[in-house]
């Protein structure tokens, strides 16, 4: 059977710690809700000893705890330890998480204290807590962190020493913090794999990594592969500094390499969104999955890749389909001068405006020269440029008038080359009358068909209501087609043949 994740989310506590504005105990409660949603397993919900209120807001996440593991963190010294069993006790699946520092330079600059005094606190304290907690809970259990564990490479082998008898004393989650990112994530999975090769089988291995050097999910996802079961995340990223191990992004990686992760990962997006409103921290634009630009595209390149496979799961220039994580906006195209012809021609039909490849073609130099001078084109910009090139096309021809006479009788006033030029036209219809004044003068074209939209007045100015497209095959055989709106479906027609003939002309 396939070894799964324990998530285990550190929001409450690290993230918490990290705001400039704590969270309140209504915040605390609606976030706990949010996690448990996710079906994130374990939940670290706070430092009983660093306030009574944050004592208060302990005890009460842990007494609304059902089948969620609710941690509590706690200084390897008796008045913490007691202060967290007496805020986590009542909890269904309480645990205690004790931690002391072991790193060379920790403990001579910061503790001042020498590494066999260090061992002696640490091995007690556990002890301790475990005489405390878990003879008075069986569903209780211990974790300990070695604080500044990617420090200590220098003493690994002493490091290891003390964890063997923590373990032996009741310790069942060994957490590995990269407190601070300071080396290439292979380095720590070196770390890691010896000290899991050196404790009992049955000792869970826990990774807690910040985000010091951008590297933290990637050590978190090794980790994983490499022996570690815990994995100490924090939602949008948040923590100290830079960060801690960004859930999502681990989730969403361990379900992309096959394994059953257990998170309902469709409530990601929703989630993160929540969390940036209630933490005050702005989701960045480049955040991977969840930024505003983490489903753009600029590149002529990614943007006809992207629009081809934009309904396929596996996308050519995205790792996931957003619904994965609950996120229905679409890919989004954006028009700069690195863009192309396939960017026109999304935008416009997804404007609900008709064009073909050859029309965005056509667009695509004249929209790559404004957005040189704008730099990127909004899509109004791009549909102003349909408009004026496609739908308003100036040559030879222009119209200057057509009116109704009388029924099936039609005054087309225009110009020809700087020439006035006015005929009277019959037809049945507008059209058709207007297609016989043209063929009195010599103008002759031949239609193939036409076809009508209503606009509802999304287009240029608001103010239209109807677009013609009029087909028609010149003397070699070709389809030209001419576009154009006004508010009158007969003048719109009349105007396409105008489009058409300055193609042609």
């Amino acid at each position: 059977m396939q070894r799964k994740p324990f998530f285990y989310d550190i929001t409450l506590r690290d993230g918490n710690q990290s705001l400039k504005k704590p969270w309140s105990l209504e915040e605390k409660l609606f976030i706990f809700d949010k996690i448990v949603e996710l079906g994130i397993p374990g939940v670290e919900i706070g430092f009983p000893a660093s306030s009574q209120m944050d004592f208060e807001a302990c005890q009460t996440l842990a007494n609304r705890s059902k089948n969620t593991l609710v941690s509590v963190l706690a200084r390897a010294h008796k008045g913490d330890i007691d202060r967290a069993i007496e805020a986590v006790k009542n909890a269904s699946k309480p645990r205690l998480h004790t931690f002391i520092t072991m790193s060379p330079f920790h403990m001579e600059f910061v503790l001042n204290k020498k590494p066999d005094e260090v061992a002696k606190i640490a091995i007690d304290a556990v002890d301790y807590a475990y005489k405390n907690l878990i003879k008075e809970n069986n569903n209780a259990d211990i974790e300990f962190s070695i604080e500044h564990f990617g420090d200590c490479f220098e003493n690994l082998d002493f490091v290891i020493d003390v964890l063997k008898e923590i373990v032996s004393k009741g310790a069942t989650t060994i957490n590995l913090p990269n407190t601070v990112e300071r080396y290439r994530p292979q380095r720590f999975l070196d770390m890691l794999i010896k000290v899991k090769e050196n404790l009992p089988e049955n000792t869970i291995i826990s990774v807690h990594n910040h985000n010091d050097l951008g590297m933290a999910t990637a050590t978190t996802v090794e980790s994983f592969f490499n022996g570690a079961t815990q994995l100490e995340c924090c939602l949008n990223g948040l923590g100290e500094r830079a960060g801690n191990t960004d859930f999502n992004q681990v989730a969403v990686a361990l379900n992309n390499c096959g394994v059953e992760t257990g998170i309902d990962l469709s409530k990601i997006y929703e989630t993160s969104l929540v969390i940036s409103q209630m933490s005050l921290v702005k989701i960045y634009e480049k955040a991977p999955l969840i930024g505003p630009e983490a489903l753009a595209h600029r590149s002529g390149i990614h943007q006809d890749g992207a629009i081809k496979t934009k309904d396929m799961n596996f996308g050519a220039y995205r790792p996931i389909h957003p619904s994965l994580i609950g996120r229905y906006d679409d890919e989004k195209i954006g028009f700069t001068s690195q863009s192309g012809k396939t960017a026109i021609y999304d935008i416009i039909k997804a404007l609900k405006y008709p064009i073909t490849i050859q029309e965005s073609i056509y667009l695509t130099p004249m929209a790559k020269l404004l957005a040189e001078e704008k730099g990127e084109l909004t899509n109004q910009e791009v549909l102003d440029l349909y408009f004026d090139k496609i739908c308003n096309i100036k040559g030879a021809f222009e119209l200057i008038s057509f009116k109704p006479i009388e029924k099936g009788v039609f005054d087309l006033f225009f110009n020809f080359k700087g020439e006035r030029k006015e005929v009277i036209g019959q037809g049945n219809g507008p059209l058709d009358a207007c297609l016989n004044a043209l063929k009195s003068l010599g103008f002759e074209i031949k239609l193939s068909h036409y076809k009508q939209y209503s606009l509802d007045g999304l287009e240029k100015g608001s103010s239209a209501s109807a677009m013609s497209e009029i087909f028609v095959v010149d003397s070699k055989n070709n389809e030209i087609i001419g576009r154009a709106i006004d508010t009158s479906t007969a003048l719109a027609n009349v105007k396409a043949v105008f489009n058409i003939l300055n193609q042609i002309y």
